[in-house]
């Protein structure tokens, strides 16, 4: 039996399953830093956290960002790109552009907006795995890959497609409740092999509009004390500000429209405290597309 074995022996839904991959590993090899950004609830701000981090790192590179959440897609939103569509090209999608730049892919830029996406686990790994291998990135400094909460399908299929990934930004509120569910993050992260580069304690106090004074709306340093008590980087605490709801139902990114606030500076020491931490860019593969 030879040693190699040809190509039509092959069964054909391996075959397309092997161009799959070898294509998002060309597409993503030209990604240099992949940020995943994740959070064990819902409501912590993940998502205003991710978007507002690209414009950040757009500041001084290239960057796309992947709404990696199939069901509740709300990156186009606060990325001032809802109701740009993704334009169809010879050798896959074009993604719609963004403040600073930035690449966006997102499944509410797919459908009607209020159109209810009801798939179960394998129809939204294969339309995550697309928005992946079937868009034109191009040369790309940053990637950030917004996920949906919890642990379930979109995060592991992530890390399964993804495993040179720099690691996993968690995201979590002071309060006890959502501490809770950061350990449960943190130990999926390590039981797929995916570094964590740290927690982010977002709503953490409010300045006072009125007298400059803080007030502890959801509690302050939660985050911290979970950082310290998991061996984790502390990256910062995001201060509340109501002009970031302000911004996100504009579609204006925080940082953009205030960026010497509070809030936008603890955004670029977040940024600070990842880029200190990624690792260096392993050679790119060449040679044309897999068809």
């Amino acid at each position: 039996m030879p040693e190699e074995l040809e190509t039509a022996q092959i069964p054909p839904h391996i075959m397309a399953a092997m161009r799959e991959r070898m294509k998002m590993a060309q597409r993503l090899g030209k990604v240099k830093h992949k940020i995943v950004v994740m959070s064990g609830k819902g409501g912590v701000g993940k998502t205003t956290v991710a978007a507002n981090l690209a414009c950040v790192l757009a500041e001084e590179g290239t960057v796309g960002i992947v709404d990696a959440d199939v069901t509740g897609p709300d990156v186009p939103k606060i990325m001032g790109v809802e109701d740009a569509h993704v334009k169809p090209t010879e050798a896959g999608m074009e993604p719609t552009i963004g403040p600073r730049g930035v690449k966006v892919i997102s499944m509410a830029q797919l459908i009607d907006r209020d159109r209810a996406v009801v798939w179960r686990g394998p129809l939204k790994i294969k339309a995550l795995k697309q928005m992946l291998s079937d868009v034109e990135w191009g040369d790309l400094d940053y990637m950030v890959i917004d996920l949906p909460p919890g642990t379930s399908d979109e995060p592991l299929s992530i890390a399964q497609e993804i495993p040179d990934a720099d690691g996993a930004v968690v995201v979590t509120t002071p309060q006890e409740v959502a501490l809770l569910d950061v350990r449960k993050s943190i130990s999926f992260a390590r039981a797929v092999n995916l570094r964590v580069l740290g927690i982010v304690e977002n709503m953490s106090g409010m300045i006072c509009p009125h007298c400059g004074k803080s007030v502890d709306v959801f509690k302050v340093g939660g985050g911290e004390a979970a950082a310290k008590e998991l061996g984790l980087p502390f990256l910062g605490r995001i201060p509340l500000d109501p002009r970031i709801v302000v911004g996100g139902d504009a579609g204006i990114p925080f940082v953009l429209e205030h960026p010497d606030s509070p809030a936008a500076k603890a955004f670029r020491t977040v940024v600070e405290g990842i880029k200190a931490q990624l690792r260096i860019p392993q050679p790119r593969p060449t040679g044309p597309l897999v068809k």
